[in-house]
């Protein structure tokens, strides 16, 4: 809804727009209540339209590790849509960093392909190019399929992210890259801060017209692949990114106003975090000793000295943890500019060469790489 805001020393109002989240109580078995209430607040024009309906899928892992949006809360997205009469429902993503081929088996191993109920489609099949922000890449390829529907319904899992502090709806937006442009814009981004930049640009190709979290059972620490699990016992929703990330880092102990993508995004007019312009329909409660990843809700752009840690890259890195590392060598594979190699048989990073990316971190299926 419109609100008036009288400014600074003038006599005149100007209209911002004041957005909404809901938080809505939930567990994996209620969760189309909350998904039905979302619909209420966000209602979408959904009759005879294509939808595309995109959870997190980071991996392949088993739900129970938490690392990718709940196959109960996508089941009970796409039985509402059903309801609602499209003309083609598709459910997709494009988990992992170089090969499409990482989807079915995703999709397969946390139990989303059944979830999906017959809707799953291979985003990595049909492409498309666009132009992109020229600092990064010229142009970048995007699954058609999102970039053709008529309803675009992100599901954001609620974690942490040793690279952007937390992961949420803007991050979300990050799998309609296919295949291995996730992995060269991480390369070419080079820094911490500039990624937060890429991330946000990749996000506004396609905004998506509604958001639906799974806070039900959370990850904090070193996410996003991370063991430490935090039940929170929600569902969110919103039609704008920016405000449901803004209560997200809120409810994780952090000042959005903090956080470089954030800051982006509000810049560039894709919503706003400021709570006095976030209409909240719930309740919202700070999370009592949340743990953050190692940059601890630093990784900013207004503190100089965070932002020379971070430029620098000489503090945080990757490190494999022998207690858990099994040398599968998949850390070896991802990592976009072959800063890791095996020693023996324990993976060692080249510091003079890691972008601090953290790939092989996320594609871990051991959870070993830390982050130190």
């Amino acid at each position: 809804m419109p609100v008036a805001v009288m400014g600074e020393g003038v006599d005149t109002y100007k209209e911002k727009i004041m957005h909404r989240v809901m938080i809505h109580p939930a567990s994996y078995t209620s969760c189309r209540e909350a998904v039905d209430r979302a619909f209420e607040l966000f209602p979408q024009n959904i009759a005879q339209k294509k939808v595309v309906i995109k959870p997190n899928v980071l991996r392949a892992s088993t739900a129970q590790e938490h690392i990718v949006t709940n196959p109960a809360l996508l089941r009970a997205v796409v039985e509402k849509v059903e309801t609602l009469s499209p003309a083609r429902i598709i459910v997709g993503d494009n988990p992992g960093l170089f090969s499409y081929g990482d989807n079915e088996n995703s999709f397969e191993k946390t139990g989303l392909m059944a979830a999906a109920k017959g809707y799953y489609k291979n985003l990595g099949n049909t492409t498309q190019s666009l132009a992109f922000h020229p600092d990064f890449m010229p142009e970048v390829v995007v699954s058609k399929e999102i970039m053709d529907a008529d309803i675009f319904i992100s599901l954001p899992k609620f974690k942490t992210h040793g690279l952007t502090v937390m992961t949420g709806a803007v991050k979300n937006s990050y799998g309609i890259l296919p295949g291995a442009q996730k992995a060269r814009l991480h390369r070419i981004a080079g820094t911490p801060a500039r990624f937060h930049e890429v991330i946000v640009e990749v996000f506004r190709l396609r905004v998506p017209d509604l958001f639906i979290m799974d806070a039900v059972v959370g990850m904090e620490g070193n996410g996003p692949s991370s063991p430490d699990l935090r039940h929170i016992g929600l569902i969110l929703a919103s039609d704008n990114a920016v405000a449901m990330d803004g209560v997200v880092a809120r409810m994780m102990g952090l000042d959005p106003g903090a956080l470089r993508f954030l800051q982006k995004a509000k810049a560039m007019g894709l919503g706003d975090f400021d709570s006095q312009m976030v209409q909240i329909h719930g309740q919202m409660q700070v999370l009592t000793d949340f743990k953050l990843p190692p940059l601890g809700g630093e990784a900013i752009a207004g503190n100089p000295m965070i932002q020379e840690l971070m430029n620098n890259k000489t503090k945080v890195r990757p490190k494999a943890d022998p207690e858990f590392c099994t040398a599968c060598g998949a850390c070896i594979d991802q990592c976009p500019v072959q800063a890791l190699t095996m020693e023996e048989t324990f993976p060692v990073v080249d510091a003079n060469i890691c972008i601090t990316c953290f790939c092989c971190q996320e594609i871990c299926p051991e959870k070993a790489m830390t982050l130190t």
